[in-house]
């Protein structure tokens, strides 16, 4: 996922129904203590409440969508380069828009930003479906190859351009942007199902991470939270 340049570590502050885990144990270790001491610390220990999400951060091995040099950074409360200008987000940004989004096993997701694919990884543990779109060539087909890797069946990497959305598999119950857009893009807005959510960061600048819901009228704001992530590349096709 394009993850955060800059975190909201100035805020500092069960089994799960999946359709797959990522339960492959790394050569060198999984690293689990870390995990839990993450989840304890940096999401638990804030005010991420849903056990579903919380499970499944314990689960996913975040360390494995890294690039090796930084894998030792995998757990800290901060985000992580991974190549190409682009970071892997802080793990309470991961876990506060999983929980945002209110993700249920039948849910259909769409993610704009693959990334790594640590959020469509934790998306998988969470939802039914996810369709996920990552503009930089390289870092969707490293990404399409650790979420094979790890076993996830339900998650599916396009590179292209996240403006367009992914109207073949439209209308999703969700909706994920991990960059920063300077407004919503309206394709996205119309490939939203009614009633569904949408987590966005939106600014340049000072950009404030949103919460949409959609209704027959248009979009309304649930919540807020000030954020810096990386711009959003590529044109809208409306444009």
């Amino acid at each position: 996922m394009k993850g955060l340049s800059w975190s909201v570590a100035l805020l500092t502050a069960v089994t799960a129904t999946v359709m797959c885990t990522s339960s492959q144990p790394d050569r060198q270790g999984d690293r689990s203590a870390e995990r839990r001491q993450m989840v304890a610390e940096q999401i638990r220990g804030r005010d991420i409440r849903d056990p579903r999400v919380l499970a499944a951060m314990e689960r996913v091995q975040r360390h494995l969508f890294m690039p090796e040099a930084v894998r030792g950074e995998a757990y800290g409360d901060h985000p992580v380069s991974i190549g190409y200008g682009q970071t892997i987000s802080q793990p309470y940004i991961v876990g506060f828009m999983s929980e945002a989004l209110e993700l249920r096993p039948g849910h259909r997701v769409l993610e704009i930003g693959t990334g790594s694919g640590y959020q469509a990884a934790i998306l998988g543990e969470l939802a039914g479906e996810v369709y996920t779109i990552e503009i930089v060539d390289p870092l969707a087909e490293s990404a399409r190859a650790t979420i094979a890797r790890l076993g996830y069946k339900n998650v599916h990497v396009r590179a292209g351009n996240g403006y367009a959305g992914w109207p073949e598999h439209a209308p999703f119950d969700r909706i994920i942007v991990t960059a920063a857009p300077d407004e919503v893009p309206s394709a996205l807005v119309e490939q939203l199902e009614v009633g569904g959510l949408m987590a966005i960061p939106v600014g340049t600048v000072a950009q404030e991470l949103r919460i949409l819901k959609r209704t027959t009228g248009g979009m309304d704001t649930l919540k807020t939270l000030p954020v810096r992530f990386v711009p959003m590349t590529g044109k809208d096709k409306k444009d």
